[in-house]
């Protein structure tokens, strides 16, 4: 199977959506990956979700990947006596450590990490945003706080804190217990919730130690003072513009989404636009115009994946949601301004052999016309490095580890075929062209480029070129 667009489609299972049917009827509408949201899942959930997918992979022979998606930290105030409370602007509240029912301007906050972090001036955020207050005066125990935006409060709302680094990593307890038992089943991907800092990475590199790839979700306005950092030590990127739209002004949103996208890009990380995308598909057959507008700006912008949340979980019409997705990647690619601006972010290659050598393939192949870039990997290091220079060929990514194929499912431009190592670099070229001309990529009489690293099967070596005609026994070498 083979999909007619570069962008991937992740799409998230739930109540609707996690028997084989239907799944088969999202893999065939479009979705590459599939996100397992570790809130709501339950071990046996897991294993019969794993189960399909692998099953399904059998049967259109292509890898799909698996994205766990951890819960972490949430941060509640707690109950309240007559279960709601209004504040009305120029109230002040006190929200105290110790447990009680709260009422008459005072309520249970049981976080004391949030009394030790937070300061005079810091804004606090309840019921995803839609309350506003500012701390006028904090100490270990109490913390008062000015009512700016006032409404409704119900209890065990949410509370968020876009002003304060809170000292707490980005795995809870459940993180851990859920993490072992995704990692256990075989999931591919692990994307990290409430990410602040670097170290929350590191944190989470040490508990994975290689069994799946790691996903950073950018939803803290804290993560952004360190993004080089996080980018770096992680595998990709999720712009989480959900909570990261409650934490911070909505109009900054956009343009954050841009500098994520085109950092993650430039690292040669795959990056992820999430939530809210097909919103109103939840309940209604068709998208509203600005929502494909919304897709359409990701696609644009070169982002590796777009991703469906609710849409597809809980959603009337999942399948029809990727199926727009689907559509609408596919209309802006074929657009005659896709490739001026794709090109137009194009960023320098490292000065690594590694680097030179899939910008030397990427120029080579639009140079020469080719019919497709193809990359032998097997840590993945090879395709990645040929996506980021965003081709106008497709990209075949073959490899003999199933791991490998599925993590880079998510990956622009990426189709992956499993496939045994060449015995020799003859092997190599006719393999490559026969799986190209399999795969529909190739015609005998075109002609392809070939990456690889010599030895062969060396991770990491990409240190070769071979341009070769399909059908053809005499390669012809650069």
């Amino acid at each position: 199977m083979r999909r007619n667009r570069r962008v991937k489609i992740v799409a998230t299972l739930g109540p609707v959506s996690t028997n084989e049917e239907m799944m088969r009827a999202l893999f065939t509408a479009g979705a590459d990956v599939f996100r397992i949201n570790m809130s709501h899942a339950t071990p046996e959930g897991l294993r019969e979700a794993h189960t399909i997918i692998r099953k399904l992979e059998v049967e259109f022979s292509r890898p799909i990947g698996i994205l766990a998606d951890l819960q972490g930290p949430k941060l509640r105030i707690g109950k309240l006596e007559s279960g709601a409370i209004k504040l009305t602007e120029g109230d002040v509240v006190s929200f105290v450590r110790r447990e009680a029912i709260g009422g008459l301007g005072r309520m249970h906050l049981p976080h004391p990490e949030i009394f030790e972090a937070v300061r005079q001036g810091h804004t606090l955020l309840l019921d995803d945003g839609k309350l506003k207050l500012r701390v006028v005066d904090a100490s270990d125990v109490r913390i008062d706080a000015e009512v700016v935006t006032g409404g409704m409060l119900a209890s065990r709302k949410g509370i968020s804190l876009p002003d304060t680094v809170l000292p707490f990593g980005a795995m809870t307890d459940k993180d851990r217990v859920d993490l072992e038992q995704a990692l256990q089943v075989g999931v591919d991907w692990i994307a990290l919730s409430f990410v602040q800092r670097a170290d929350d990475i590191a944190e989470a590199r040490k508990l994975v130690r290689g069994r799946a790839a790691i996903m950073a979700k950018i939803e803290k306005p804290a993560a952004l003072t360190q993004l080089k950092e996080i980018i770096q030590l992680a595998d990709g990127i999720m712009v989480a513009r959900g909570d990261l739209g409650v934490e911070m002004p909505v109009e900054k949103v956009p343009g954050l989404q841009k500098q994520i996208t085109r950092a993650a890009r430039n690292a040669g990380k795959p990056v992820v636009v999430a939530t809210q995308m097909l919103e109103s598909m939840i309940f209604a057959p068709v998208p509203t115009r600005a929502e494909v507008s919304d897709v359409a700006t990701a696609v644009f912008e070169g982002a590796d994946a777009v991703m469906l949340s609710a849409e597809s979980a809980v959603g009337k019409f999942p399948v029809e949601a990727v199926a727009t997705m689907d559509r609408v990647a596919m209309e802006v690619e074929r657009d005659p301004l896709y490739g001026a601006i794709i090109h137009a972010q194009r960023i320098q290659a490292e000065a690594t052999g590694a680097d030179a050598i899939s910008a030397a393939a990427r120029t080579v192949a639009e140079t020469l016309n080719l019919a497709a870039i193809i990359c032998y990997t097997a840590s993945g290091a090879t395709s990645l490095r040929a996506a980021r220079e965003r081709p106008s060929q497709p990209i075949l990514a073959l490899t003999p580890i199933p791991a490998t194929g599925r993590r880079l499912a998510v990956v622009w431009g990426l189709h992956c075929v499993l496939t045994g190592d060449p015995k020799d670099l003859d092997d190599m070229v006719a393999k490559a062209c026969r799986i190209a001309q399999q795969e529909g990529f190739a015609t005998p009489g075109q002609r392809v480029i070939i990456s690889a690293g010599v030895p062969l099967g060396t991770p990491g070596a990409t240190n070769m070129l071979r341009i070769a005609f399909v059908g053809d026994e005499g390669p012809e070498e650069l």
